[in-house]
């Protein structure tokens, strides 16, 4: 089994340009585990590496939705192991790279047997504060919860979800079995102020290169409420400013605040 590549890591540890020099050197070509890089027209908010930046490596699973559209850890599966098996027969090195442990862990030892999402637990389910959320969490499967962060709202929202669905813990659907890839893996981390500084400087280029317009952009095409996509951090503390609640200043400070949490 020829091998591949697994880079993942918190945000801002530099995980997308060591694998654009990884696949230069490698002969490789990159599959992005991102949840939020799958959408269109989300691009700098989601720090989408420009096709400058990409230095003519391809990648993929990147805009392949709509804001308004679902795409589930399988659509990522169905898309991510066909690519790889294209890469490697083109005698390349797949490189999967991306924040989202989720479709890496799913990736490299199969998806969970947990039921499929349910729209109406799930719509509840956001209504609620994140705080609140994890508490229910900790009390319902205090495994998982350790597992992921309290700002992690989507992942918190799905183990609740299948909890409510099954009566069962989110971890008890997971297992650790041979892999189902013969795999390098690495996790990217950097001490916590250079994390901080390095989130500052991101949200400071983010907004240069027009967030705020992105996130207008994104109301007036209609995707202002859909449920996954403007949950992420980037989108979700710039509607208060467009909508005259808050200062700009106020809502970058939302951002580097939640980034670094």
């Amino acid at each position: 089994m020829e091998k591949i590549i697994a880079i993942t890591g918190t945000t801002a540890t530099g995980k997308t340009e060591i694998s654009i020099k990884l696949a230069e050197t490698l002969n490789g070509e990159i599959i992005s585990a991102d949840s939020m890089m799958v959408y269109k027209y989300m691009d700098i908010g989601t720090a989408k590496p420009s096709l400058e930046e990409r230095q003519g490596i391809p990648h993929y699973v990147i805009d392949v939705v709509y804001p308004n559209e679902n795409f589930s850890v399988q659509d990522f599966l169905n898309i991510a192991n066909k690519k790889i098996r294209e890469i490697q027969s083109k005698g390349k090195t797949p490189i999967v790279v991306g924040g989202t442990w989720l479709y890496i862990q799913a990736l490299l030892y199969g998806l969970s047997k947990a039921p499929p999402a349910d729209i109406k637990i799930r719509e509840e389910l956001y209504k609620e504060s994140k705080e609140t959320l994890y508490k229910k969490l900790l009390e319902v499967d205090p495994v998982y919860a350790k597992k992921i962060h309290i700002n992690d709202k989507k992942r918190t929202v799905r183990a609740l979800e299948v909890y409510y669905l099954t009566g069962k813990p989110f971890s008890s659907f997971h297992s650790w079995n041979k892999p189902l890839y013969d795999f390098i893996g690495f996790v990217f981390s950097r001490e916590k102020h250079q994390i901080m500084e390095r989130i500052e400087k991101r949200v400071e280029k983010m907004f240069e290169l027009g967030l705020v317009d992105e996130v207008k952009f994104l109301i007036e095409k209609g995707f202002k409420n859909s449920l996954t996509a403007m949950q992420a951090i980037g989108y979700k503390e710039i509607i208060p400013y467009i909508e005259g609640k808050i200062s700009l200043e106020e809502s970058k400070k939302q951002i580097i605040k939640n980034t670094k949490n």
